[in-house]
């Protein structure tokens, strides 16, 4: 076995043996961020409790469009044209090495352009070259689709980016205006991280294949085709079963929402935000499945991949507002900027984003909670804005390989747990880590 195959093997056992499920991880993050709060900052229990019952509800909004997101992207990754797509691309991977290279490229590509349809996509992606393939190990192909995520912080849906470059985002007035994405997504140090993730993720994806003798072997139910979401009515159907059937009511449809959507991007450029995304996605896989019930039903069936997610978000909206309200994400960041200069400002940046990442996984949470440090002392030490910028958005892409939290939506169209895939994610970290130090460090 080669020196990768063995940290991820070793990264394997210690995932079964200590990795709880992510419900669990959760539950025992915010206890933990409770008494770090009264411990070490200047806070009572009761003050710390009431932090954390304030936030709990507090990311409603945002936690719906993740759902949103993440099902309108299942239905349109289960639409015939997709499907077909994706059966086709599968068909190019002939080894079990090849397909575990080609599932960890093909989701950083997806991830990179969207990473809610990446994420999904991915993980049905990973399911096909599992069926096509034999001696598949179906474990690491999951993981493979969900190590895609580490693209998406400096890809075109980038909430960090993309947040710093909108008018009247949180940090304009210190940043002193907007960071056009010229300066961040698209920046050559960003193209480099990129652009490197995609060469070397697949070859440390295709270096922790087992031997055939360790593949996991994986029940045959769980590798069964989606259905056809389309029925055919019968002769005598009623006038309410021709509407939930009708392609032109969902033609219709489709066209109000298209006029809307070219309205939008006449008038505000191509911002792109995650309310118009949901609505793209939803259109789009309307039209694909042609008609509403047959939508309602592939959407029906995508429900499932946001479970974990709905019942989380809660929680880690508290551990939100107890690490922003009691100081102590502040405290993090402040450790590492203290102890940085010009040069390795950057780097801290990132590794305090990658630890704050444990108790918030969320691009837009670590905006709010690190931006109103990092970028003060960026300017005071004279550090390029953007680079302090996307530092955040790299610890935050990096940190998730080691954070179950994104995973849910993948494991659950997978049907394995998070103790199934982290060791290999976890081995992905330790190299991405490196290309994102390089890209803030010399570039």
């Amino acid at each position: 076995m080669n020196g990768i195959g063995k940290i991820s093997s070793t990264m394997t056992m210690v995932v079964n043996r200590y990795l709880p499920d992510p419900l669990i991880f959760a539950m025992l993050l915010t206890l933990l961020m409770f008494c770090i709060g009264f411990l070490f900052t200047p806070h009572s229990p009761l003050e710390i409790g009431n932090m954390w019952g304030d936030g709990f509800w507090n990311l409603l909004a945002f936690g719906m469009q993740m759902a949103l997101i993440i099902v309108t992207g299942h239905a349109l990754a289960s639409t015939p044209l997709v499907r077909n797509l994706l059966r086709d691309t599968a068909s190019l991977a002939k080894t079990p090495v090849q397909g575990v290279m080609l599932v960890s490229f093909f989701s950083l590509i997806a991830c990179a352009i969207n990473w809610g349809f990446g994420l999904i996509v991915g993980a049905m992606f990973a399911k096909e070259v599992a069926r096509r393939v034999k001696g598949s190990d179906y474990p690491l192909l999951i993981a493979c689709a969900y190590m895609g995520f580490l693209s998406w912080g400096g890809g075109l849906s980038g909430s960090m980016p993309l947040l710093a470059a909108t008018p009247g985002n949180p940090m304009e007035h210190l940043t002193g205006g907007i960071i056009p994405i010229g300066r961040t997504m698209f920046a050559g140090f960003n193209i480099f991280a990129m652009a490197a993730l995609l060469i070397v993720i697949p070859l440390v994806a295709g270096m922790m294949m087992p031997k055939p003798d360790q593949v996991h072997i994986i029940n045959p139910d769980l590798l069964q085709e989606d259905p056809d979401y389309q029925r055919k009515l019968p002769p005598n159907a009623s006038v309410a079963e021709k509407l939930e059937e009708s392609r032109t009511l969902t033609f219709l449809i489709s066209i109000l929402a298209s006029v809307y959507l070219i309205m939008y991007f006449w008038k505000n450029g191509f911002n792109i935000t995650i309310n118009n995304v949901n609505m793209i996605f939803l259109i789009a896989g309307l039209l694909l499945h042609k008609t509403p019930m047959a939508y309602m039903r592939a959407f029906s069936a995508g429900t499932r991949s946001c479970a974990g997610v709905l019942v989380q978000f809660p929680f880690y909206a508290g551990i939100q507002l107890m690490m922003e309200h009691s100081g102590f994400g502040g405290m993090i960041t402040n450790f590492f900027v203290d102890i940085s200069t010009k040069n390795t400002f950057p780097v801290m940046a990132f590794i305090s984003s990658a630890i704050i990442n444990f108790a918030v996984p969320s691009g837009g949470g670590h905006w709010v909670i690190q931006g109103p440090f990092v970028i003060p002392a960026a300017q005071q030490l004279g550090t390029d804005l953007s680079k302090a910028t996307m530092a955040i958005a790299y610890g935050e892409q990096c940190g998730n390989m080691a954070q179950p939290f994104w995973a849910l939506p993948a494991l659950a169209i997978a049907g394995l747990s998070v103790r199934d895939i982290m060791g290999y994610c976890i081995t992905a970290l330790i190299f991405s880590a490196i290309i994102f130090i390089i890209a803030l460090s010399f570039l």
